[in-house]
């Protein structure tokens, strides 16, 4: 994984916990707490999941055991 791919991801799993967010907010308006949390939890779990994936892999690359490619000239 080089260091532009790792950025993409990090975005993309802060945009799915955010997203987990409004979907919670209008479905809750729309069809209960109940069924809002039901759609909500795939969202949040796995936006979660990988931010702790990449935390986990960032503090391997700062102990230089498993390093992020740089993809600079």
């Amino acid at each position: 994984m080089n260091r532009e791919g790792f950025v993409k991801l990090a975005v993309v799993g802060i945009g799915l916990v955010i997203l987990s967010f409004f979907i919670r907010g209008f479905s809750q308006l729309v069809l209960g707490r109940g069924v809002a949390e039901l759609l909500q939890a795939p969202f949040a779990i796995v936006g979660f999941l990988l931010i702790v994936y990449l935390f986990i892999r960032a503090t391997l690359d700062a102990v230089g055991v498993w390093d992020v490619e740089n993809t600079e000239p």
